[in-house]
């Protein structure tokens, strides 16, 4: 571990211009890269003041030994460095992509004398234009066997087509007509260009043109009775329409965006992209982010959209719009980086209404489904499951495995109605047959009153069972050092005083003892502080879901009508997580940005609307 204080560079020396630094450990690797409007301000933030820091960037900076950086001309240019360095050395504090699987793409070797189409799973490599992804290979490999009987463009590698060309003769799909042979000199180089361009076009959208064709070659050949040409393009129609079935159009308008959801929890983003060209859907993927930079929403919106086009050389891979469900924090910026990768004017915006509204909707659906199906797999995973109890085991000294783990959560809306839940994991997984929910007795309880009347009366009958279940291992309090006393104080009380007591604070995702100055400190990626968070957001669920079914509708939710910016979907979304519009209005901004879809700017919209909401007396 070094002192950060060690290597720290003399303030001044540092340049105030936009640049890229990064930070080494003793080695010389790099193992964080960040970017920066004015390099003095930023570098000199990260040794100001390290008790305020993240526990993600103390760690960063004690493992760490020096830092170096590069000046640029302008933010644009720091936008592209920061993600050629993060692409180049893979720093192990920047963000890590998780069930993020090799999708596969169509391949379309331009840069060759005679091209070649493929399906790759492969790193995007120069000279190749990239079409997708596509949800599943089986569909990708029916789809480029309809194309083939359309555009016949080779599909064979370079030494199948050296040995034909050889051998002068071509392979069974030149017999069969699926290739147009130019292995054997069929068609020359400047009629086999246009027949892969022809391929790219219809693969960007632009399809009807050639089904018109298409059908028009059809019925002239008929008209003259020429049957055997009508029936060659009667099978390519068909062909084309089979192609055309497995796009839908999803937008009227024949837009080109990509429509990119995110929806974000304590440890994770879940991102669901949709590639829409020319109107129709033509590939789509969904991945997971680790949250391990200190970073907002508006900040992994901005990685995400570097991994999506930062290592692409087709201008075509960005298109006119992109449409997301939270915008980078310098949306300016990043707009001018994908101008330039595009060669073109792009717009980064949040569809407020419509059919792109509608269809950021269901990316944002996806988005969370991705999300659930990768945190469903980890926390059924028995490896998973065992390696964090195990963690929690070691990080807090205890004799055994906390193979019990209860958790306590208070919701309350400004003193009133406060009630509290108590859940149960068993083996690591819930235990929903145990769990608890509290009305809380005492009168204006405070937080602290709150947590000790629920502890006392869920563990006061405790110690005299003889069920045979599991005895409680650990006690999780969602709060810090003051809620973990109080809780400790309470066991002690009721004789309970075996079982372990932690806070779990969500600010900073740390881990309080009661007594203990200083928190531990999980490691944001360990399976421990994961296990601990979900437990946390479980109880915060029974609690918020019987907070809500307690006040029924007693406060209307007319308020959030005409708030803008926030749609139904958002509507929804903050009803869901808070229960009611009172208990949003009593909520702090950061609870409220932490919402999926929401976000740091509309969440103080929010605030100040249901402010003035308040101030006329509704």
């Amino acid at each position: 571990m070094t002192d950060p204080s060690e290597y720290r560079p003399d303030p001044g020396s540092v340049p105030v211009t936009p640049g890229v630094y990064r930070f080494r450990d003793p080695s010389g690797r790099v193992v964080y890269v960040g970017k920066a409007k004015n390099l003095r301000s930023r570098v000199n933030s990260y040794f100001s003041d390290f008790s305020a820091l993240h526990p993600r960037t103390q760690s960063m900076l004690t493992t760490a030994a020096s830092v170096d950086w590069v000046t640029v001309a302008n933010e644009v240019e720091a936008l592209t460095l920061e993600y050629a360095w993060i692409k180049e050395f893979d720093p192990r504090f920047n963000v890590r992509y998780r069930d993020d699987k090799s999708y596969p793409f169509l391949a379309v070797t331009v840069a060759e004398t005679w091209p070649r189409v493929s399906i790759v799973r492969e790193a995007k490599r120069k000279g190749t234009h990239y079409f997708g992804p596509y949800a599943h290979a089986w569909a990708i490999r029916d789809t480029l066997e309809q194309l083939t009987k359309i555009f016949p463009v080779r599909t064979c590698r370079d030494g199948v087509f050296r040995r034909a060309a050889q051998a002068g003769r071509p392979c069974l799909l030149g017999f069969i007509g699926r290739c147009s042979a130019p292995c054997v000199g069929r068609i020359s180089e400047s009629d086999y260009r246009k027949l892969v361009d022809d391929l790219e076009r219809f693969l960007k959208g632009d399809a009807d043109r050639y089904v018109r064709e298409a059908r028009l070659a059809m019925e002239s050949a008929s008209a003259q009775q020429d049957y055997e040409e009508a029936a060659k393009w009667r099978d390519r129609l068909g062909a084309l329409e089979h192609v055309l079935e497995r796009n839908s159009v999803v937008l009227p308008d024949a837009t080109d965006a990509d429509v990119i959801g995110l929806v974000s929890e304590a440890l994770h983003v879940g991102v669901e992209v949709f590639h829409v060209r020319s109107g129709r859907l033509v590939g789509e993927r969904g991945f997971v982010v680790e949250r391990t930079e200190d970073l907002d929403e508006s900040g992994y919106a901005e990685r995400v959209l570097q991994r999506l086009y930062g290592g692409t050389d087709d201008s075509a891979a960005v298109p006119r719009e992109v449409l997301m469900s939270v915008l980078p924090s310098d949306s300016g910026t990043v707009e001018q980086w994908l101008n330039g990768v595009r060669g073109s004017s792009v717009s980064l915006r949040i569809p407020q209404r419509g059919d792109k509204a509608a269809l950021l909707a269901t990316a944002e659906t996806n988005a969370r489904n991705t999300l659930a199906r990768y945190t469903a797999k980890r926390s059924t995973d028995l490896t998973a499951r065992t390696q964090a109890l195990q963690e929690i085991q070691n990080a807090l000294e205890m004799r055994e495995s906390p193979l019990r783990i209860e958790c306590v959560d208070v919701s309350t809306l400004q003193g009133s109605d406060t009630v509290a839940s108590v859940v149960v994991f068993e083996d690591a997984l819930p235990k929903k047959s145990d769990y608890r929910t509290f009305r809380i007795r005492t009168e204006g309880a405070d937080d602290l009153t709150a947590v000790s009347e629920v502890v006392r009366r869920r563990f006061r009958t405790e110690a005299d069972r003889e069920d045979g279940r599991y005895p409680t291992s650990l006690l999780v309090i969602d709060g810090g050092p003051a809620q973990a006393r109080a809780a400790r104080d309470a066991l002690r009380e009721v004789g309970m005083d075996r079982i372990p007591v932690v806070g779990l604070a969500k600010r900073m995702e740390e881990v309080w003892l009661p007594d203990d100055p200083q928190p531990v400190i999980l490691s944001r990626s360990s399976e421990a502080l994961y296990l601990l968070q979900r437990i946390r957001d479980e109880a915060h669920r029974v609690a918020v879901t019987f907070h809500r079914r307690r006040r029924g509708g007693r406060v209307s939710e007319s308020a959030l009508d005409t708030i803008p910016g926030l749609g139904p979907q958002r509507r929804s979304a903050l009803l869901r997580h808070f229960g009611s519009v009172a208990v949003i209005r009593a909520a702090e901004p950061s609870e409220i940005a932490a919402v999926p879809g929401i976000g740091s700017t509309l969440a103080q919209v929010i605030v100040q609307a249901l402010a003035s909401e308040g101030d006329r007396g509704e």
